[in-house]
């Protein structure tokens, strides 16, 4: 150990940062398991499985969100070595997390499944880690499993990264076996921290939890210098100082230390509340005699999709503006814009990197903050050009011009699909009738293929990964990226109840696909909105042009109930007088759409389904 001012740090030297990249379900959390027993952090009678997923939605989904990082003690050829490990998420929606992660790190272990072979996420955050230029380890686990055929896989993946089949390393996440070795080898393969510890301080902000009692925690890698406690820091982007109150490492709950040096991952507390005030991708440096130049921070993630957020409660709005505040710190791809809605009144327009990342998004706020939300469909963020050669952005259905429209630009990602090749006829197919352009096609091995399509982001968003599961019994991995954007024929398509329409409800859709929308939401609309005093039509319109109609029929009260024969002038005047009211109130009436009717129809089929049940 090198002492400074009475200060103990570990040489840069005797340091290896590391994380595991892998798809979902590949083991991830189970091998950094292993790693926390093997190295002793933790003790075996708190041990428990997916240690590292703190959060109750992460251990009841059995799925990673946040990256986790943790200090581990190893011991190769009688020397003393510090392992910092990060466990990265493996959802294509949490890919901002893994590059952040990434940013970390000097080396990464490429996990794959001895008995389901390369995914297409895997090779996603393969590249990612190749663009960083980081050491890659290779290694298959799972090789207990009775379906395990880790020579063939490991001849696919040495083809893939330029290996040889040998150099793959195997193990059993769940066994352990292979673990120790594969510690040895990360100390052995990943290099060493590079930075001057003589220089002023200069540290990267990779992530940032909110804590209730201490406020902002802030998670560092320390590039150049050494932080110490109670010395002020600055902020280099907001320019913002604070003094440090604590200093720790996380090993793997957080613990204390005198400082941090060149290369070590540890958390600064300042004591701050305001979560704006530690940004992701910020540098942080010494108040006195600081660092000049900043660090490369992250590129800022771009939202994908657009999606409402309201309290079913009105009263809950500053609850929710509180949640999401403190949410984003913890999640910096969360972008969110107060908005008002005729139908549910006030809530946030929030960016999202898609589907499962708003599904958890809305699940954390309704946990962690107590409320009870109402999220509208989801679409993504669209460019029209008016007749008049204005360019306005549309990422909400009601901002659609109501004026001519010269031309809409969508958003296109390029989706790489890898599945078994007796799939490859149902995958074209789905692919064609979501509007998709095949650009080439791969055989990794005899039986497994890489599809590579270009895409409209709004085809896939909603519930085409399902789609594509079920045609190939489970098999296929979808990953995808951006790829620009290109000229469609859209429309708005608008759902009116008794002639006014509902903003809630209306989308933007390939003029192909209104017509089914507007049927298929009309009537979902019938089923869900009780019936009324008088009779409500249900109509889908383009513009001025109605393409779709269901009607709820009026509640009829048997006005003839008392009398028992007698004259039929009596009865006929009594019709006559229930016939005129109806009319009135039809007149004047609104109709009431309960909550429970937003709800079902703006969540997908599964969603729905799940309420029934």
């Amino acid at each position: 150990m090198t002492t400074y001012a009475d200060r103990t740090f570990t040489p840069p030297e005797r340091i290896r940062n590391f994380c595991i990249i892998a798809h979902i379900d590949h083991g991830k959390s189970t091998l950094a398991d292993r790693m926390l027993q093997l190295t002793g952090v933790v003790e075996e009678r708190a041990m428990r499985a997916q240690y590292l997923d703190r959060m109750d939605i992460e251990r009841e989904r059995g799925i990673t969100i946040k990256a986790q990082n943790v200090r581990l003690p190893w011991k190769v050829d009688g020397e003393d070595h510090v392992l910092h490990l990060i466990d990265t998420p493996g959802h294509v929606d949490f890919t901002y997390e893994v590059s952040r992660a990434l940013e970390a790190c000097e080396g990464a272990i490429l996990l794959v499944d001895a008995a389901q072979g390369i995914e297409a996420q895997t090779l996603a955050n393969l590249y990612l880690a190749l663009e960083k230029d980081l050491t890659i380890i290779p290694v298959l686990n799972k090789i207990d499993l009775p379906a395990a055929d880790p020579d063939r896989y490991a001849a696919e993946i040495a083809h893939i990264i330029g290996c040889e089949p040998e150099d793959v390393l195997r193990v059993s996440a769940k066994t352990g076996a292979g673990v120790k070795e594969l510690l040895d080898e990360v100390v052995r393969q990943v290099p060493a921290p590079v930075g001057d510890s003589d220089a002023p301080a200069r540290a990267m902000i990779f992530d940032s939890v909110y804590d209730t009692y201490r406020g902002v925690v802030t998670y560092i890698r320390v590039v150049d210098g050494r932080i110490t406690p109670r010395e002020r820091i600055r902020m280099m982007s907001t320019g913002a100082t604070h003094e440090l109150l604590e200093v720790g490492i996380v090993s793997p709950e957080p613990k204390p230390t005198e400082g941090l040096g060149v290369g070590e991952v540890g958390y600064l507390i300042t004591g701050v509340k305001d979560v704006r005030q530690s940004k992701v991708g910020d540098t942080v440096t010494s108040q006195r005699k600081g660092a000049t130049e900043p660090l490369t921070g992250y590129r800022e993630p771009r939202p994908m999709v657009y999606s409402g957020l309201y309290p079913v409660d009105g009263s809950q709005y500053p609850e929710l503006r509180e949640a999401l505040d403190k949410l984003q710190l913890n999640d910096a791809a969360l972008t969110y814009e107060p908005e008002t809605s005729a139908a549910l009144g006030f809530g946030f327009r929030c960016g999202f990197l898609g589907l499962l990342h708003l599904e958890i998004t809305r699940d954390r706020l309704e946990r962690e903050a107590g409320l009870d939300l109402i999220s509208t469909a989801p679409n993504v963020v669209y460019r029209v050009v008016r007749d008049d050669d204005t360019e306005m952005t549309v990422t909400n259905p009601s901002d659609w011009p109501t004026g001519k429209v010269a031309k809409v630009f969508e958003p296109i990602v390029k989706v790489t699909i890898l599945a078994p090749s007796e799939f490859i006829g149902a995958i074209m197919e789905l692919c064609q009738s979501r509007r998709g352009q095949l650009g080439g096609m791969d055989y990794l091995s005899e039986t497994r293929v890489e599809l590579r399509y270009t895409m409209p982001l709004a085809e896939i968003i909603f519930d085409f990964f399902d789609a594509l599961k079920s045609r190939t019994r489970g098999y296929a991995s979808l990953d995808y990226e951006e790829a620009g954007e290109q000229e469609a024929d859209l429309v708005k398509v608008d759902i009116m109840l008794q002639g006014e329409a509902v903003d809630a409800f209306s989308a933007i859709r390939h003029k192909d696909d209104a017509y089914a929308y507007g049927t298929s939401m009309a009537t979902k609309l019938r089923e869900l909105i009780p019936r009324q005093q008088f009779e409500v039509p249900i109509q889908a319109a383009i513009g001025s042009r109605i393409i779709a109609r269901e009607n709820i029929r009026a509640i009829r009260k048997d006005v003839l109930a008392k009398c028992y024969g007698g004259d039929i002038t009596r009865k006929r005047k009594l019709l006559e007088k229930q016939k005129e009211g109806k009319k009135r109130m039809k007149t004047i009436g609104r109709v009431e759409v309960p909550q429970e009717a937003f709800v079902a129809a703006l969540s997908t089929e599964s969603t729905a389904d799940k309420a029934k049940k």
